[in-house]
């Protein structure tokens, strides 16, 4: 937890930019696996942990800016509570903590709410991703299914504050990325021929545990890296594969380190692996020397989607102008995906709030398959903290799709893309803070080329 005056001014800051109204913070409940005693693991609203920092299930709160009060809803744990969790501070003392005054049992947010529906208060609420958020607020608010708004100014609010990472927050941010590559290159050392998936994920997931942090996204650790997030860790590595590790530890606070590897099985990746790798690796450091403030982040895609292009046609995969198969969207055959996204306390950084705001500020998404999935696109700005993980991908089904469509034969070579459908697919991922006149690694590098995978092989 950080100092309380960082939660006050944040709050502050919060409050100045909506402007009017009430703001409605909704923390998130325990979540039963398979009866309501056996919980998934806690993770608390990222929002909620923003602006009152506060990692305990059970709380909500308000701002409420034209009576000027900022409130924390909960409940004190009853001694039944106690001798199962132990003893903790009260929940006035957890609220003190992080600068707010007041609190109140859990029950009276529903009366505080309806009063300001009563005399028509505005109130600000955030999307929801769980159910019982949703219900709460069918409940509290009066709002009929299927009807809820959500408030822009309150989205826009949040999104320009926690868009721009702080100091303190770079600093658990750089020890999540740290944990993250030393993940990755355990990975590296331990990949055997006859292991299997799992195996990998269970090496590498401890070395998370052993620094004291979670996982910030189920880990990925694929031979079939053409499945672009494939949690299945059943099969046995073979020689001759290659395995695709995307992984990321999550600090205790809630920050978020986010990487991916792609790693031969053999002590050298195969010719044709090198080939397809070594254009992989020249999309991704074309991108990271156009990070600079100011350069629309969609650029810097379409930059590496032209990079991909032009490898793939030297090797007689692609043919015609690779600007022009950029933007016709013949290079989503390989690169169906992003580029990168927005990081912090959510590995897809408030992708809760919505792409259009987070990445787009406002400005409508591209409906182009592959072009639509890119979550970033907004000019750069210093502070962001964003990742950088172009790939190449084979994926059978999509090829006899667009085959069969005759799509894009002007810049597809379907005679030769057939001999690369057993390919799979690879992709490599590093994390960036974009800085007043460039762009910082975060956390230690990974290895990134062919020779310096293989030389930890």
């Amino acid at each position: 937890m950080f100092a309380k005056e960082t939660y006050t001014t944040r709050r502050d800051s919060l409050k100045k930019s909506v402007g009017t109204g009430l703001l409605l913070f909704l923390g998130n409940e325990e979540s039963g696996m398979n009866f309501e005693d056996n919980t998934y693991h806690f993770r608390q609203d990222s929002t909620f942990l923003y602006f009152f920092g506060l990692p305990y299930a059970g709380l909500a709160a308000v701002i409420d800016v034209d009576e000027d009060k900022e409130i924390i809803f909960g409940d004190e744990l009853t001694i039944d509570h106690i001798v199962w969790m132990g003893t903790q501070p009260t929940l006035h003392e957890k609220a003190q903590r992080v600068g707010v005054m007041e609190t109140r049992p859990a029950a009276d947010l529903k009366k505080y709410l309806e009063k300001a529906v009563a005399k028509k208060q505005q109130i600000h609420y955030l999307p929801v991703y769980r159910a019982e958020h949703r219900l709460k607020l069918l409940d509290w608010l009066g709002i009929k299914p299927g009807t809820e708004q959500p408030s822009v100014p309150f989205i826009r609010g949040v999104v320009n504050l926690r868009n721009y990472k702080t100091a303190e927050e770079l600093v658990e941010i750089e020890r999540a990325c740290n944990v993250t590559a030393d993940m990755h290159i355990t990975a590296m050392k331990v990949l055997r021929a006859g292991m299997k998936e799992c195996e990998v994920a269970a090496a590498l997931e401890a070395v998370a545990q052993a620094n004291g942090c979670g996982l910030s996204f189920p880990t990925i650790a694929t031979v079939c890296g053409q499945t672009l997030h494939n949690h299945y860790h059943g099969h046995t590595v073979k020689p001759g594969d290659m395995l695709l590790v995307d992984a990321g530890a999550e600090t205790e606070m809630g920050y978020a380190g986010d990487m991916s590897s792609t790693i031969c099985v053999d002590k050298t990746f195969t010719a044709r692996q090198k080939e397809i790798y070594d254009i992989q690796v020249a999309a991704h450091t074309a991108a990271v020397r156009a990070l600079k403030p100011g350069v629309p982040f969609k650029e810097v895609y379409e930059l590496s989607c032209r990079v991909i292009c032009e490898g793939l046609k030297g090797l007689g995969i692609m043919k015609g102008d690779p600007a022009d198969a950029v933007a016709a969207g013949a290079h989503a055959m390989f690169f169906p995906c992003g580029l990168g996204h927005m990081m912090g306390l959510d590995v897809h950084d408030m992708e809760n709030l919505g792409e259009v705001w987070v990445g787009y500020d406002g400005q409508p998404k591209s409906t182009q398959f592959g072009r639509k999935s890119l979550r970033l696109a907004r000019p750069l700005e210093p502070g962001f903290v964003l990742t950088i993980e172009p790939g190449i991908y084979f994926i059978p089904e999509l090829i006899d799709y667009w085959k069969a469509e005759k799509r894009f034969e002007d810049f597809i070579n379907y005679d030769k893309l057939e001999s690369y459908r057993d390919f799979t697919g690879l992709r490599n991922e590093e994390d960036y803070l974009i800085t007043e006149d460039g762009a910082r690694l975060l956390g230690k590098k990974i290895p990134l080329t062919t020779e310096e995978v293989e030389a930890l092989r």
